[in-house]
């Protein structure tokens, strides 16, 4: 059974740090490009990290730049995000997501506005962050 399974969210004061975890099983990473995509309350799905299958090339958006990581660990078949300084804004329900496109479909699908469900392949349950004080 193919899944991809969340970890790591909670509860973080601004400026602190989580590290999601996303870890797939039923198919090998290696050939997927992953993406992580957030939720917040009210709002539209976006894309905020993306890492490619073959050089490991990424994706940040903007509003993350420079405080989000994604790396990926094909040997133990997971991907995590480390986001550091968080901020209430980044408060949302974040979710991983695979797709054995080319990383330009992958990472179009990281930069494009209201990313679609059907725009990548397998996508996990999420997981909750919350920023706050």
């Amino acid at each position: 059974q193919v899944q991809l399974v969340e970890s790591g969210g909670g509860l973080v004061q601004p400026g602190g740090s989580l590290r999601l975890s996303c870890a797939a099983s039923g198919f090998t990473l290696d050939y997927y490009g992953i993406g992580w995509f957030r939720q917040a309350p009210g709002k539209e799905r976006e894309g905020v990290s993306c890492v490619s299958s073959l050089d490991g090339s990424t994706y940040n958006a903007d509003s993350v730049k420079g405080r989000f990581s994604i790396s990926r660990d094909n040997a133990n078949n997971t991907v995590f995000l480390q986001m550091n300084n968080l901020k209430p804004e980044d408060t949302a329900v974040y979710y991983c997501a695979a797709d054995p496109r080319v990383w330009s479909s992958v990472q179009a699908m990281c930069a494009t506005t209201r990313p679609s469900r059907n725009g990548m392949s397998y996508w996990g349950k999420g997981t909750l962050v919350t920023v706050s004080s």
